[in-house]
């Protein structure tokens, strides 16, 4: 074990946080973070997927990749894009996911820390294109639990499929850091079974 398991154990422990679940077993998917409404919720995601073995990689924009702070974000998986066009934002991650050999990417389908009812689809546009899972991960703040959650195989259909994703986490009834930020719209709650 690395002394960055070891430290990420360490703080999840001290932080409160209860551990659910473990790395992915798959090489390649997609991670959602849900709800995503603090910057604290990156902090104790790393804290989380480091702990149990993992590396999840993050997109983060490529003007942020400046000495000394572009090895450090490496060194914590992030994955540096132009973010000034989302469709060119996609065909990147979807070509380094397509070169890598191992890639955990981590995303917020809200795509923002405020609270939004719609979410944007991203994700599983590079799932489809990638052919990989999709994990419905969580942070619930009430109860402070995290873990990967579910494993979930888009299909064709990204409209039935984020209305599915969203009744799920309703069904969860999670909480944000910032509880009022959080809104899977106007979806019937309904837990989906792991695929």
């Amino acid at each position: 074990m690395s002394g960055k398991q070891l430290f990420a154990k360490f703080m999840i422990k001290l932080l409160g946080w209860k551990v659910m679940d473990g790395e992915v077993p798959e090489p390649k998917c997609i991670i959602l973070g849900v709800p995503h409404t603090s910057i604290k919720d990156f902090i104790i995601s790393w804290f989380f997927y480091t702990s149990v073995g993992g590396t999840a990689n993050i997109m983060i924009k490529k003007e942020f990749f400046l000495w000394p702070l572009g090895r450090i974000l490496k060194g914590m998986g992030a994955v540096p894009v132009d973010r000034s066009h989302g469709a060119i934002t996609a065909k990147q991650i979807i070509e380094t996911m397509q070169k890598a050999d191992k890639m955990h990417l981590a995303i917020a389908p809200e795509g923002t820390r405020k609270k939004t009812a719609k979410w944007k689809t991203g994700f599983h546009t590079i799932a489809r294109a990638c052919n990989i899972p999709i994990y419905l991960g969580y942070f619930n703040w009430k109860t402070k639990q995290i873990g990967r959650g579910i494993r979930f195989v888009p299909t064709e259909n990204t409209q039935e499929d984020l209305k599915k994703i969203r009744a799920h986490y309703k069904a969860m009834n999670i909480e944000g850091c910032h509880p009022g930020h959080f809104d899977c719209g106007d979806v019937e709650p309904k837990l989906i079974e792991e695929q």
